[in-house]
């Protein structure tokens, strides 16, 4: 399969206009800090690499940024709009989707069933064919359109979740973990699912995860999180050398 193509900052058209950005935002539950005020954008078409050691707040930062929980600072706009505080399903709706590190489907409904209920959930009825059926076939799941979702192995859950989310037709994708519980030989079938999101939609796509082998083959920059604060950004070969990102890393490989 070709490698995807790494579009990043320098190559996005629209970073200021059509950007999803978050400007200063910070989260704590009571007294617990989670992370410090943090600022960063993503343009459509870009692909942003999120990273981290345990409890450096990545995931929290996702769920911040499509609204299944408020900043305690901040704010977040998409675009011109500022979607701070929106609920999740309206965040969706503006075209901001997450996938989550497990699996998320209607488990006791058929996979074209699933299927059906992501396309409902889509607030365009028009726009460019998503080559859905493609994706099915390649991710082996044509074969079972008929079964509940909770009977497929894992990893097919995994990426029917992916499908869905495309189903939706998001122009910004947040992705938690999309390799984590995959097997090595399944984790280029998130390849392909980003390189297929741009290919139709030309989202911007940012990427929380632990494997750096992914992160560096997908993703031209990167930031890190650690205690609460961004560490560094930049492309990921300059940020892993850096001895205080290497340093946030030792005996923490893994969620």
């Amino acid at each position: 399969m070709n490698s995807v193509d790494r579009a990043g900052p320098a190559s996005a058209k629209n970073a200021s206009g059509d950007a999803l950005r978050v400007d200063g935002i910070a989260k704590r539950f009571g007294g617990l800090r989670v992370f410090d005020p943090i600022s960063f954008e993503l343009a459509e078409d870009e692909i942003l690499g999120v990273i981290g050691p345990n409890g450096a707040g990545k995931t929290t930062l996702i769920n911040v940024m499509c609204g299944m929980i408020e900043p305690s600072a901040g704010r977040v706009h998409l675009g011109q709009r500022n979607i701070t505080g929106l609920p999740f399903h309206s965040v969706s709706q503006l075209g901001v989707v997450r996938s989550f590190q497990q699996t998320n489907t209607f488990s006791k409904v058929s996979v074209e069933e699933n299927l059906f209920r992501a396309k409902r959930f889509c607030s365009k009825r028009s726009g460019p064919d998503l080559g859905l059926d493609d994706l099915l076939h390649d991710f082996e799941l044509a074969g079972h359109l008929d079964e509940p979702s909770d009977k497929l192995p894992y990893g097919l859950q995994k990426m029917l979740g992916l499908i869905m989310v495309l189903a939706t037709r998001p122009r910004f994708i947040l992705m938690d973990e999309p390799a984590a519980g995959l097997e090595r030989r399944e984790r280029i079938r998130v390849d392909r699912f980003i390189e297929h999101a741009r290919k139709v939609l030309r989202c911007g796509i940012l990427i929380v995860e632990h494997d750096m082998d992914l992160v560096k083959r997908l993703c031209p920059t990167i930031v890190v999180l650690e205690s609460g604060r961004l560490l560094a950004k930049g492309p990921p070969a300059e940020v892993l050398a850096r001895p205080d990102v290497i340093n946030a890393y030792l005996g923490d490989s893994a969620d």
